[in-house]
């Protein structure tokens, strides 16, 4: 009997193969072809598994709903999907084409990943939103876990978010009824 532990999941030898098959959204998606009049911010951080290590093949979509109609020139108006590189590395590029209602989310966010049978759900904050605390969606977190949601501004424009799948550092996430 081989003492040999295999911490692949079933799902990771089966798939979802996100990396080759939803190249085409990533594609279309890509930073450097956001055409827009608005203003834009970056997000940018790094997405880890329960262990601490970076997930090289996961995919981060983000949804603005309220840039749709800015956006309409876009192949994809108010969608974003990234994947994430070798050190699970991810940068969103987000139009704020409309102020955001205090408190809104800057994104919605989807994350499929190896290991998950089912994509997650999150949303991502802006620090410097005055509205934070009376936030409804953020009402809904344990207090404790907010923190999970909000991007930290590191310069004009740009804020840094990292995700993380398990551990008690774990993004809060959301179900959707």
């Amino acid at each position: 009997m081989s003492n040999i532990v295999n911490h692949i999941t079933t799902s990771q030898t089966i798939g979802p193969f996100s990396h080759e098959a939803w190249q085409w959204a990533a594609d279309a998606t890509a930073a450097g072809t956001l055409q827009t009049s608005c203003a834009t911010i970056t997000i940018s951080g790094t997405i880890y598994d329960g262990d601490g290590v970076p997930l090289n093949d996961a995919q981060i979509e983000a949804w603005q709903p309220a840039a749709a109609g800015a956006e309409a020139s876009q192949a994809l108006p108010g969608f974003r999907r990234v994947a994430s590189g070798e050190q699970g590395e991810f940068c969103l590029q987000l139009s704020q084409c409309a102020t955001p209602a205090e408190g809104a989310p800057a994104s919605y966010i989807t994350v499929f990943a190896r290991g998950l049978v089912k994509h997650q759900f999150s949303a991502v904050f802006l620090e410097d939103d005055g509205g934070l605390a009376r936030s409804a969606i953020l009402q809904q977190v344990p207090a404790e876990r907010r923190a999970t949601l909000i991007a930290r501004k590191s310069a004009p424009g740009v804020y840094h978010w990292d995700i993380w799948m398990q551990s008690d550092k774990e993004t809060a996430f959301f179900d959707y009824v």
